[in-house]
Order: structure tokens, then C-alpha cells, then sequence
């Protein structure tokens, strides 16, 4: 399935992945680095889980959560830079991140808008 959003949840969490083994190199303490890899990763999981949903209720839940994830996310980054803990191009993850939101907060508001017209 080709998806730009499920591209950009993919190459988001990739980059975190990434991230979080040079930061894990610091030996710094990384509790807030590893909430930012378990929610940066579960937006794309969550995509993934909606698309395979049994339901367009479910499919609109996932979509949530993927959502809630993001927000997340964007919380640990903008800590993480705040804190100056290391070094590193924060701005780029933190414009890939509200990118996906945006296109999270469009889908949701075409599945909800289908879903009514579907029931209607």
C-alpha cells in the first residue's frame, strides 16, 4: 500500500532510531530518550494496525492513538532540546513530527466524515 503518511511515520521513527543509538553512546541518563523511541515508533505501528482494522470505529481509533503518539513525541523532542543533553538537529525531527500530525488531525477528520455519511 503506497501511503505518504505511513512513508513519513516510517522515516520519522527510523530517524529516531537512529537518534537514540548515538544518544545512547552518551551515557547519559536515557529515560527521556527511550519514552521518545517507544512513542515515536508506535505511530506507525498504530497506522499499520489501523489499516488492517476490522472496523472503520477501529480504524478511527488507531488513527488516535497514532495521534496521541505524535503529540508525545513532539513533548520528549522539545524536552530533549531544552535540556541541551546533546547536541543534535532537533528542529528537522520536531517539523517532521508536526507534519505528521497535520496529516493525522486531515485523515481523521476525512475518516469521521465518511463514517457519518456512512451511517447516515
Amino acid at each position: 500500500m503506497n501511503s505518504p503518511l505511513l512513508d513519513k511515520s516510517l522515516d520519522f521513527a527510523t530517524k529516531i532510531v537512529l537518534f537514540y543509538e548515538e544518544f545512547s553512546k552518551t551515557r547519559k541518563d536515557t529515560t527521556i530518550a527511550k519514552q521518545l523511541l517507544r512513542s515515536a515508533t508506535s505511530i506507525g505501528a498504530n497506522l499499520n494496525e489501523a489499516i488492517y482494522g476490522n472496523s472503520k470505529a477501529d480504524f478511527i481509533s488507531k488513527l488516535h492513538i497514532s495521534l496521541k503518539e505524535t503529540g508525545e513525541s513532539i513533548y520528549w523532542l522539545t524536552l530533549l532540546k531544552r535540556t541541551n543533553l546533546i547536541e543534535y538537529n532537533f528542529d528537522e525531527l520536531l517539523s517532521l513530527a508536526e507534519e505528521i500530525k497535520r496529516m493525522l488531525i486531515s485523515s481523521l477528520n476525512t475518516a469521521k466524515e465518511n463514517n457519518k455519511k456512512s451511517q447516515a
